[in-house]
């Protein structure tokens, strides 16, 4: 029951469009706040308070450099559950043409 725990616990933290998004920029590298801020073109509060639930649950952490902090991805997997993520959503959207498809050459057929 501990593992369901912390997988729900883990997707609950990844459950915002915004620290998905925080995730798939730094997947691409290590970022201040101003610099996602500006990547994203979000207030530097909205990107601090997903940042704080991010680093509570241990997906992300800052670093201080100066009067700065970095972030990074505390597990490079993450990228690969990104990927993962978005082959799921692809494979979706296929299955939903597909159907559509098979929808609208039925109903061209019955006229």
């Amino acid at each position: 029951m501990e593992l369901q725990q912390f997988k729900a616990d883990f997707f609950k933290a990844l459950a915002h469009p915004l620290r998905i998004r925080i995730l798939e920029v730094l997947a691409k590298g290590d970022q201040q706040v101003n610099e996602l801020q500006a990547i994203l073109g979000s207030e530097g509060s909205a990107v601090s308070q997903q940042l704080s639930i991010l680093r509570a649950k241990n997906i992300v952490y800052g670093t201080k450099d100066g009067t700065r902090v970095v972030y990074s991805l505390r597990d490079p997997m993450i990228v690969d559950l990104l990927a993962v993520a978005k082959q799921i959503f692809n494979n979706h959207l296929i299955n939903t043409v597909t159907m559509l498809d098979k929808f609208n050459d039925e109903s061209a057929q019955k006229e």
